[in-house]
């Protein structure tokens, strides 16, 4: 068996995206394949990886409530090279959208619902996940703690750096406990070619705290690239 994960995050590096369908991966057996897909450059080696596959799993962001538009531009060369090639694909998507609701991802999953019976492929359900941001930033802490980890043991010991650096894990584990949860049920329903349904999670943290971290976050990155009144001034 033969599956593709396809990466529809614009970014380079560091994208939610890749990070949840990462997760997927984790429970896959057989052959596996990972592609990206940020430009029309890609589209030839993407499509061509796809010849003898069983599964595609995609991984995107939510844009405006839906797909990308580079991805259905990709999706529409994709429908066309499929049926004349007649190939036939179990379809799985897992989507992330900076709202903390899930379910906000409903549309998207409309749309490669509607994908997978215009060219003929097995529609095997997804997971919309709320908060990606967040999740993609707890990553990152994830990263910090275990090399603060590291340096704690070398100064202080394994016994005093341990306690510490469990704690953080627990409360990292505990707000992804959804997105983990999901994603590794869609790992086990991709091995068995069988349906997952359309599933929503969120990061678990209370909406009003959601909402305050989100602006300060932003306020943040807004200083850090550029400055916070870059844009409001410029000439457009």
């Amino acid at each position: 068996m033969k599956t593709v994960f396809i990466n529809g995050s614009p970014k380079k590096k560091l994208s939610i995206s890749s990070y949840l369908l990462g997760i997927v991966r984790l429970l896959v057996r057989g052959e596996v394949v990972s592609e990206q897909v940020r430009n029309a450059g890609d589209h030839e080696r993407v499509l061509q990886s796809l010849k003898d596959a069983d599964t595609v799993v995609f991984g995107m962001p939510l844009y405006v409530d839906g797909v990308p538009s580079h991805m259905l531009a990709f999706m529409r060369e994709m429908e066309k090279f499929c049926i004349d090639n007649n190939i036939h694909l179990n379809v799985y998507v897992v989507s992330n959208g900076g709202f903390i609701e899930g379910c906000q991802n409903r549309p998207l999953m409309q749309v490669l619902e509607n994908f997978c019976k215009r060219c003929n492929f097995q529609w095997r359900g997804g997971v919309g996940i709320g908060g990606g941001v967040m999740l993609n930033v707890m990553r990152i802490m994830f990263l910090i703690y275990a090399g603060l980890f590291v340096l704690n043991t070398v100064m202080s010991g394994l016994t005093a750096a341990l306690p510490i650096f469990a704690e953080q894990l627990v409360v990292v584990l505990f707000f992804s406990l959804g997105a983990f949860f999901y994603c590794l049920r869609m790992g086990r329903a991709v091995n068995k070619g069988a349906t997952c349904g359309v599933k929503f999670t969120r990061v678990l943290l209370p909406s009003f705290l959601f909402i305050l971290a989100a602006d300060i976050f932003f306020v943040i990155i807004s200083i850090f690239q550029g400055g916070i009144f870059k844009g409001w001034l410029s000439r457009k």
